[in-house]
């Protein structure tokens, strides 16, 4: 009788170029804020076309560049509702508010729409949240912000790699946030990045990840650091360590490799799923976008308790992404309707997405997700 193995929902994908890379810095007894991290920031650029800052994670590259706009106390960001915590956690902790917006049923990124009629007097900017890699009417929000002369910070940490219009995201628009945990396009344990052209902001996040202290980034990447300096601003301990962006610079290598497997199991999905009529695919082509993860819509009435149950008796992972921000308790103060989402977010189910998949994997999921839906 065969023995199947887990099937995990997501995983890190590391190899020995990876491995010997952190062995590397640790022979070198130099952990922090150093060459490393100059050099991954280098490559980076290189890779987006633009001038990046490397950070400790995804969260905090949103939270430097939402606070390097000059937002703060009692401004507004609008920002979908349907987006992990960190996007809202970002936004207020600068003491700006989150305003919850909805997102278009076929791609579950904002309601540019929606968006436009929740701006006020205090709405400073827009974070389009990329979900799942897909970024929706993205020549729409940035008309809309504009036309309102709002900032646009893209939440790009289930993006990285992806295709709009023939530009990848971060290599075009105002500001991109990217992430880099354990489980994304490109990892480096943990990290994230901001990219610009708006050299005034680069320079406020270089300052602000390192406490506020001002011009310490070139210090660092040369081994040593400020001992009379001046702080203006508010900083915070968000740089990212040598460790990190040692892995970062050979995922990045392998990135091609990495993204072609992703938008090879997402496309063998497709196939295997696009004709059940118990399930919603979402609208995304698959050879300009590289999921993150993948999500999909259950018809309304399937349980999907059960559905989850029945897959894990079989040994195969699922999640949620995700409980939409403004449910919970502290972001529920002003609970906006949002139909599209309230809709939707019971009947989200994702599946297991990562390069280490197999096809056969994929087959063995649809074919036990198509039985317990059926």
């Amino acid at each position: 009788m065969k023995r199947f193995t887990n099937i995990r929902l997501s995983k890190a994908c590391i190899g020995d170029a990876e491995k010997h890379a952190v062995i590397g810095v640790m022979d070198r007894e130099y952990l922090g804020m150093g060459s490393e991290v100059e050099q991954f920031e280098r490559d980076l650029a290189d890779f987006f076309g633009r001038p990046v800052a490397c950070v400790v994670n995804g969260t905090a590259a949103l939270q430097l560049a939402i606070q390097a706009c000059g937002i703060s106390q009692g401004d507004e960001v609008l920002v979908q509702s349907l987006t992990y915590i960190a996007s809202f956690q970002a936004i207020s902790a600068v003491g700006a508010i989150p305003i919850a917006c909805d997102v278009t049923p076929d791609s579950l990124t904002i309601d540019w729409r929606d968006a436009e009629k929740r701006i006020t007097s205090k709405t400073r900017a827009i974070m389009p949240v990329h979900y799942s890699g897909g970024v929706g009417d993205l020549d729409e929000v940035y008309k809309l912000a504009t036309q309102h002369g709002l900032r646009v910070i893209e939440d790009a940490a289930h993006a990285f790699g992806t295709i709009y219009k023939n530009k990848r995201i971060g290599g075009f628009g105002d500001i991109s946030c990217f992430s880099f945990d354990g489980i994304k396009n490109i990892t480096s344990g943990e990290g994230g990045c901001i990219v610009t052209q708006d050299l005034s902001v680069l320079k406020r996040v270089q300052d602000a990840r390192l406490l506020g202290v001002e011009r310490d980034t070139e210090k660092r990447y040369s081994g040593g650091r400020s001992w009379d300096f001046d702080v203006t601003h508010q900083g915070w301990r968000y740089h990212m360590s040598n460790i990190m962006a040692a892995i970062g610079i050979q995922q990045l290598k392998r990135f091609s490799e990495l993204a072609e497997r992703r938008q090879i199991i997402a496309r063998q999905y497709v196939s295997e799923l696009s004709t059940c009529k118990n399930i919603t695919l979402l609208n995304r082509n698959y050879d300009e976008v590289v999921p993150h993860i993948f999500p999909i819509i259950l018809r309304d009435g399937i349980d999907r308790t059960l559905v989850r149950q029945c897959l894990l008796k079989q040994l195969i992972e699922t999640g949620i992404h995700y409980q939409p921000s403004s449910f919970t308790s502290f972001f529920n103060t002003n609970r906006a309707t949002l139909p599209v989402t309230e809709n939707i977010y019971n009947r989200l189910l994702t599946l297991p997405l990562h390069p280490d998949l197999e096809i056969e994997d994929v087959r063995r999921v649809c074919n036990i997700l198509k039985a317990a839906v059926s």
